[in-house]
């Protein structure tokens, strides 16, 4: 199943996270069982080497593919898509203007201004064309600026916006409160809420970072549609740090003492 058919099917869809340059760790995470898998290179450690090995085996384990671009730029944005990336997130969209930049980079003319050379995009995909390429890519903007929150119809209201995926943490900062993946204040709740609420309006994916299951379950219940839980570096350490506390919780064995003196 491809992204856009995930997005077309309608419910929600839980992703995975990896921040982590690895391969491995790309592939783990796909065989996890997430709809999608998001390859960060904003916050992530990725570069663009990594990023190719890791697209390369989130297509072997058939799980499609987001990455996380560095910035609302058109060459990160298009170097992503000819990877072989199903679809980008495009952090700190503030305006009008920055929403057609970000999707005039994800199509080719004459919806957006992709420049043509997909030479990993192309690859296992008959028919690959630029109408196909238009039509399944799925470019997703981040609403997570008080800025943004005020302009969030004007902006969703430009072609092409396939979701919007919710920054907590910035949206809270810039709001004036503590960032928080799991927005426990009901004022960072009321913000996301608005963003939603926008989506719901204009027929857009709502979709949000959360800091863990039961964070993800609430915001399901709310109404967003892509849910993504925590990333392959949280895991592997609280992971391994629960392995740690457990065995230190329990008593140490008494030494055994010989008979014999």
């Amino acid at each position: 199943m491809t992204l856009r058919e995930i997005f077309d099917r309608g419910g929600a869809s839980i992703g995975g996270w990896c921040v982590i340059p690895s391969p491995f760790a790309a592939e783990l995470m796909g065989l996890a069982g997430f709809d999608w898998v998001c390859v960060d290179m904003q916050h992530g450690l990725a570069g663009h080497d990594a990023l190719v090995g890791m697209l390369q085996v989130l297509d072997k384990t058939g799980t499609p593919s987001f990455v996380r671009v560095p910035w609302n730029q058109p060459d990160h944005i298009m170097k992503a898509l000819d990877a072989g990336a199903h679809g980008v997130i495009v952090p700190m969209v503030n305006t009008v203007e920055d929403a057609r930049r970000a999707v005039g980079a994800c199509r080719y003319a004459p919806d957006g201004y992709r420049s043509w050379g997909p030479i990993r995009a192309a690859l296992g995909r008959d028919g690959f064309s630029p109408q196909s390429a238009n039509r399944d890519v799925v470019c997703a903007v981040m609403i997570e600026t008080a800025d943004a929150l005020e302009r969030v119809d004007e902006i969703l209201s430009v072609p092409g916006i396939d979701a919007v995926y919710v920054g907590p943490n910035d949206l809270a900062v810039s709001g004036g409160l503590p960032p928080d993946a799991n927005a426990t204040h009901p004022r960072h709740r009321a913000l996301i809420n608005r963003v939603r609420e926008a989506c719901d309006r204009h027929g857009v994916v709502a979709g949000i970072h959360c800091g863990g299951w039961e964070t993800a379950a609430r915001w399901r219940e709310e109404g967003f549609r892509m849910l993504n839980v925590s990333s392959d570096a949280v895991f592997l350490r609280s992971g391994a740090a629960e392995v740690l506390r457990r065995l230190r919780e329990q008593p140490e064995p008494r030494p055994v003492t010989s008979s014999y003196s």
